[in-house]
């Protein structure tokens, strides 16, 4: 008596690849649109070529109107003074690179933190100035100083999607 076999499918190079560059383009694709020039990202080493080449100033006020906050204090967040700022935007200089990621990382974290508040901006917003527990007690907003708080939000607001404690 012959046992039947669960029938195994055999690697098809052909359909990994037609799956690959399905999910490729179901990739999230970021971007950023500053004085004309939009600025597109679908991964990490694409966001390292735009770091490399940097940014217009002018994102910095991109990302103020995005997260309703004063550009002073977005300035706060990459360490920048007022003057220097007004300088390079009037000579449409491009940012440090250090600066250019956070950039890119908060455009990133925006559009995550809008799809987990199904897009519902006001609701993101207070949720960025209100303390969380799962944060320390403070602020979303106070930790988007540095590459780890803009993680640590990513993280939190993560948790909360799932459902976890945020």
């Amino acid at each position: 008596m012959r046992k039947d076999t669960p029938k195994t499918n055999v690697f098809s190079p052909k359909r990994s690849i037609k799956r690959a560059r399905l999910a490729r383009r179901a990739a999230p694709k970021w971007s950023i649109e500053s004085e004309g020039n939009k600025y597109v990202w679908a991964s990490k080493i694409e966001r390292v070529g735009l770091i490399r080449h940097g940014l217009p100033y002018s994102t910095i006020e991109v990302i103020s109107k995005r997260i309703n906050t004063p550009v002073k204090e977005v300035l706060q967040i990459l360490s920048l003074p007022q003057t220097t700022y007004n300088k390079k935007r009037r000579e449409k200089s491009l940012l440090s690179g250090r600066d250019s990621e956070t950039v890119l990382l908060l455009t990133e974290l925006i559009d995550f933190g809008l799809e987990v508040f199904n897009q519902e901006e006001d609701k993101f917003l207070r949720w960025l100035k209100k303390p969380n527990v799962s944060l320390g007690g403070v602020t979303p907003e106070s930790l988007l100083d540095s590459t780890t708080g803009i993680q640590e939000v990513k993280n939190c607001l993560n948790r909360l999607e799932y459902g976890n404690l945020a």
